[in-house]
């Protein structure tokens, strides 16, 4: 019999040691012995998700759009970065900028189209470089409601919601009224156009050409040849082009690098006299112009377009009412007005 009060205190003493150390289990997740370190613990634990989770909430509902141009190569899509980017951080959106190494390169502007679609973007803006071959993707965007912004050339086609470009024929029509002028409205005069696919291509070829045709009988178009842009190869087409025609007066570059092209070709082959005109208002050009070797060219506004190839995609996901066609402007420019105060900001470096 006495054996059963001490069992029944060896019984209640182990029942209370189990609960002391099932106490003692649970405080070392989060209180007791660790509690002084445990508040730190939590802090350092959760203030990194604290601090993540509005970031990602940020980024989430931010407006993502990709800007898509003709090229990089150029000063002129570097000054339309330029003007992408500062609508980016006014409308407070995402943007990337990118185009292909050179304006010959459909295909690779092609693939960045698809992977920016594989993006799920808000909008894109878009320069495209052949027309047709971009209509597929174009509709797949369409199919997903995604709106087109077009910019420079912009796209031939109704799925764009609006276009911010230059009137490119109107302004390719002053260089023609321009080139006649200076060449006694008669003679030879050649075109090196960028190419026969984009919209500024064709627009500007066909504005140049159809000026001449219509109000200036004696001068004669002898070629019109396509160099993709490129400064080299547009060079050895306005050589050929000196060689094939010996009397030729001028000849007219359509961008920035056919009508370095052309300077090149000229100097080259020291033909000083033959009148050189172009389009696009990069650092080369404007040297060329001080120095005699161009008489001038037409200068658009490239940090204008791509403002407001952002702006109007933002307008257009708001619901804002966006005009079918936004024209950025376009002026003449040669020595007497390169450093006016209407010119000067529209050039660039």
């Amino acid at each position: 019999m006495a054996k059963k009060p001490y069992m029944k205190l060896t019984g209640m003493m182990l029942l209370t040691a189990a609960l002391l150390s099932a106490c003692g289990g649970g405080t070392g997740a989060g209180t007791g012995a660790g509690a002084s370190a445990t508040p730190g613990a939590q802090q350092a634990s959760e203030a990194p998700k604290a601090s993540a989770k509005p970031a990602e909430t940020k980024s989430a509902e931010k407006i993502y759009i990709p800007v898509i141009s003709k090229g990089f190569q150029h000063q002129f899509w570097q000054a339309v970065k330029q003007g992408a980017e500062k609508a980016a951080k006014e409308f407070d959106v995402e943007i990337t900028f990118e185009g292909p190494e050179t304006e010959a390169q459909v295909d690779k502007q092609i693939e960045m189209l698809q992977a920016a679609l594989g993006k799920n973007p808000k909008a894109i803006a878009l320069a495209a470089l052949d027309t047709k071959a971009a209509l597929p993707l174009l509709q797949k965007a369409k199919s997903a409601n995604i709106p087109i912004i077009g910019f420079d050339s912009g796209v031939d086609s109704d799925i764009p919601v609006t276009t911010a470009a230059t009137d490119n024929k109107a302004a390719a029509a002053l260089a023609a009224d321009k080139m006649a002028e200076a060449i006694g409205k008669e003679g030879e005069i050649a075109l090196v156009v960028h190419d026969q696919t984009s919209r500024t291509g064709v627009d500007r070829r066909d504005g140049f050409t159809e000026e001449i045709k219509a109000k200036y009988p004696n001068i004669k178009i002898v070629d019109t040849q396509y160099g993709g842009g490129d400064q080299l190869k547009s060079t050895d087409l306005a050589k050929a082009i000196i060689q094939a025609h010996p009397n030729i007066k001028g000849i007219f570059g359509a961008n920035e690098g056919s009508a370095i092209g052309v300077v090149n070709a000229v100097t080259e082959l020291k033909k000083d006299k033959i009148v050189v005109i172009g389009f696009d208002s990069g650092k080369q050009q404007i040297e060329a112009i001080r120095s005699g070797k161009m008489l001038g060219a037409i200068t658009q506004d490239p940090i204008g377009i791509g403002y407001w190839a952002v702006k109007a995609a933002v307008q257009s996901l708001k619901g804002e009412s966006v005009p079918k066609t936004i024209d950025t402007g376009f002026h003449w420019f040669d020595k007497t007005n390169m450093d006016s105060d209407e010119i000067k900001p529209l050039l660039y470096n």
